[in-house]
Formats: C-alpha cells, structure tokens, sequence
C-alpha cells in the first residue's frame, strides 16, 4: 500500500508501506493517466498525444485514497484529478527486484515430477492451467492419448495461441528422406540444438507429435539449455559473459530460401537472467570476430556442447504413436537418437509471445 508522498518540481516520491521507496518523474506519470481522456479501457491502449504534453509538466495536487490502495493526482491541463493504483506503481518501480521467471532448471536426476499428462486434461480450466505451469516450469511435457494425426496439435496449438508458419508450412509431417535439404530428414542422430537460429525471431514452442513408430531407436532427447548456462556461469563467469555477449550467426541454406539470423548462446534480459539459450552446431554460418577471441569462443562453445551431449544432463525418451512432446525452444535443446525403420512424426511451432500470453491470463506468471 502507499504510506505517504512527497511533491517535487519535477517528481513524485513515493513512500509505501514495507518501506520501499520510489521516485516517479511528472511526465512519466503524466504520459500514463488511465482516466476517460487519455486511456482507451475497452482496447488497452493510450489515447494521450504524448508529444503534445508539457515535459516539465508540475502536479498541481495529491492525495492518498482508500488506505493506500490509490493515488489521485490533479494535472494542470486536466479537469478531473487521475486514480493510479497501489499495483501499478509498485509494478513499475525501477528497483523491483522480482522476477518473473518462475522456473525450475534440471538435469536427468531431478525430474522427479510427473510430466506425462492426458491430452483431455488440457480441456478443463484447471487441467490445463495445471499444464501451463509444468510447461513454463521444466520447460516441456508430454500429452497421452492424442488423436494420430493434426487434430489434437491445432487444438492445443490453437489453445495456447496459434500455428505458426515457416519455410516448413504450418502444421508439417516428416520421416526419413534424404531428399530434404535439413539434417532432421534422416535416421542419424541429432545432437541437441534449438530450432530457429537462422531466424531474427525463434520459434517459441515445438510440438511433436509421434504418429507412427515401428522402429529400432530413435529416443527423444531434451536438454535444458537454462541447466547448462547456470553450469558454466558458476565455474566459468568469464566464458558465461563471453557466450551472452558474442552473436553467432545461423544459416538456413536449402529448398529455396536462404535465412541468416545471428544473437548470442545466453540471451539475458535488462537484470542480466537469462531468457534465451540459441545453439544449432548444425546450422552455424562462417562469421569472423577478432582473433584474439576466436580461442576464447571455441573453449566455450565445446564446454556448452559437451554439457549438452552428457547424458546426466539429457532426458530420454521413445515416444508412442498418440504422445505430443510439447517443449520451449527458447530454453529447450532438443535431438533424437539414431534409428533404424520407420518413425513418422507430425508437429508445428507457436510464438514465444503467445505462450507467454497464455501464462499471464491464467495467472502462471
């Protein structure tokens, strides 16, 4: 709650009850008045013409409403005075140290938790709020008893946002065909990577959805990539600083298109943790920095592989005929063990930003 305020020429000072204390500039607050004039409640976007309002803008008035639970505020160009919450301000404040990444890292041993789920729990509201916190926690899950074809993938894709289209379509089908210009069309094994590196904007969940197996082999493998990054930043904070900082560029080169993105291994955000682990040894394009780190890379792109491919790290697992592997490819390094028969797969991706929608609306972050 808010416990007092001080007036300044330029800035709001707010005192709230477990004694933190923030300082909230004019024009900010100005620039965010949620009354009739200035905020659209119907679409959630603002009204205000912000390039018209006065930056050295003053508060003519204040006062504290509620117990704490509001703040009114009297504006100069304003006829009626604007509420701002307890909530929002407190969200808002540039030294809030919480996180909202509420996630559990993992290697093979620690994956006590049940991550088998039926495909109809997800059509309950607390069944599938209960798999959107186990998906955003440990990074995957699988679904039972799904429909052996793309049904039961539109309806959870459609649920959590919706299909996304890449230079593989929509909703896509493979097996093994040596005719297809990507190292997934084969029977070998795939050493763990995440998709997408080729792409300024990866793809935030895969799905995979097995459809057929009559086969020898073929395991699914799941690393998490947050795991390793907690790994090397604890032995190495020198490697772990030079893997979040050094772009690394990934080709796509193939059945027609030619795709070049490039970002860094740990991609952290503005509290330095880390958001996004990026690594395709496959897909990795020729790209040049100083010499005097091209050693220095190498050193740590071998530790981050050799992590990856230690099977105390990896999660193995054939997937049946009828069981999804839902997985974040923002944190998830995925592969597949060599086989020999057929093993037919079906599957598409969703947005980073649509999963973590969901998760806000149903309150799992």
């Amino acid at each position: 709650m808010i416990k007092k305020f001080e007036i300044s020429s330029d800035n709001l000072i707010v005192h709230f009850k477990d004694d933190n204390v923030e300082i909230f500039p004019n024009i900010w607050l100005r620039d965010h008045a949620k009354d009739e004039k200035n905020w659209d409640e119907r679409t959630n976007q603002r009204k205000t013409f912000t390039a018209g309002l006065d930056l050295n803008c003053r508060i003519k008035n204040a006062q504290i409403l509620d117990n704490g639970k509001f703040l009114s505020i009297l504006w100069p160009d304003l006829d009626s005075p604007v509420k701002y919450s307890f909530e929002f301000l407190y969200k808002n404040k540039i030294s809030n140290s919480q996180t909202r990444l509420r996630y559990k890292t993992w290697k093979n041993q620690d994956l006590s938790t049940n991550l088998f789920f039926d495909f109809d729990d997800t059509k309950r509201k607390d069944g599938y709020k209960n798999f959107l916190r186990v998906l955003h926690k440990y990074g995957f899950l699988v679904l039972k008893n799904c429909e052996k074809n793309f049904t039961s993938i539109k309806e959870i894709a459609n649920k959590i946002g919706y299909v996304r289209n890449s230079i593989f379509g929509g909703l896509w089908s493979f097996e093994s065909n040596q005719n297809k210009a990507d190292s997934s069309y084969t029977q070998d094994e795939l050493r763990p990577h995440t998709d997408g590196t080729y792409s300024n904007d990866a793809p935030g969940l895969q799905l995979l959805l097995c459809t057929e197996y009559s086969a020898k082999g073929g395991e699914s493998i799941l690393v998490d990539g947050f795991k390793i990054a907690e790994k090397i930043k604890k032995e190495d904070y020198e490697m772990f600083d030079l893997l979040s900082k050094v772009n690394v560029t990934g080709n796509y080169i193939g059945d027609g298109v030619f795709l070049k993105a490039e970002r860094p291994i740990f991609k952290l955000n503005k509290r330095n943790e880390i958001i996004q682990v990026s690594f395709n040894n496959y897909d990795r394009a020729p790209f040049r920095f100083k010499n005097d780190l091209t050693k220095k890379f190498y050193e740590g792109i071998k530790k981050f592989d050799l992590i990856a491919n230690n099977k105390e790290f990896q999660w193995r697992y054939i997937l049946k005929p009828g069981e999804l592997l839902i997985f974040n490819n923002w944190r998830i390094l995925h592969g597949r063990g060599s086989f020999e028969g057929v093993r037919k797969m079906s599957g598409c991706y969703i947005n980073k930003e649509d999963f973590d929608s969901s998760c806000v609306i149903n309150e799992i972050i």
